[in-house]
């Protein structure tokens, strides 16, 4: 798990707002009473509040405790798709039975060839929906719903295709 403060990795968690839920759900219970009935010690849940990142075991028994998923708390970062093509010209870069030249060359000659075979991707209908209150939403909502509606989408489009609707 990385913290908000901005390490690398996938997805980073929201400390600030686990530490928010966390001081509200605890209300005027003392933080050893809180830590009791979670199950962790009360300088880790002084901590956390605080703003520190728990250990897994910590962040689950909070999270439970709290009566939420843990996967609110995670914000995703932005990654470098890898293409297969990467993977490839990785695996030959590793392979210790190459020079290195050598496996410039093969993957030279792949590249090429997957240049003139590959077939474009495939558009998927855009599915539109008119949302009133789409300028209130968070930065990344309307992406989210565009890709649940359109496997909403594609699934209805199984079901007609199959007879069943």
């Amino acid at each position: 798990m990385t913290g908000s403060s901005g390490a690398s990795g996938a997805e980073q968690i929201d400390l600030a707002q686990l530490g928010t839920m966390l001081r509200e759900r605890r209300g005027t219970l003392s933080l050893r009473q809180a830590a009791a009935e979670v199950g962790v010690s009360f300088s880790t849940l002084t901590r956390v509040e605080a703003g520190a990142q728990p250990d897994l075991t910590s962040f689950t028994l909070i999270c439970g405790w709290l009566g939420v998923s843990p996967a609110q708390f995670f914000m995703p970062v932005a990654e470098r798709r890898v293409t297969p093509m990467d993977e490839v010209i990785a695996h030959l870069s590793a392979d210790p039975r190459l020079e290195a030249d050598a496996a410039s060359k093969i993957a030279s000659v792949l590249k090429n060839m997957y240049d003139v075979l590959a077939k474009a991707p495939t558009q998927r209908p855009v599915v539109a929906c008119h949302l009133r209150a789409a300028s209130a939403l968070r930065p990344g909502v309307p992406h989210r719903l565009n890709s649940m509606l359109g496997a909403m989408h594609d699934k209805l489009a199984e079901r007609v295709a199959a007879g069943e609707l």
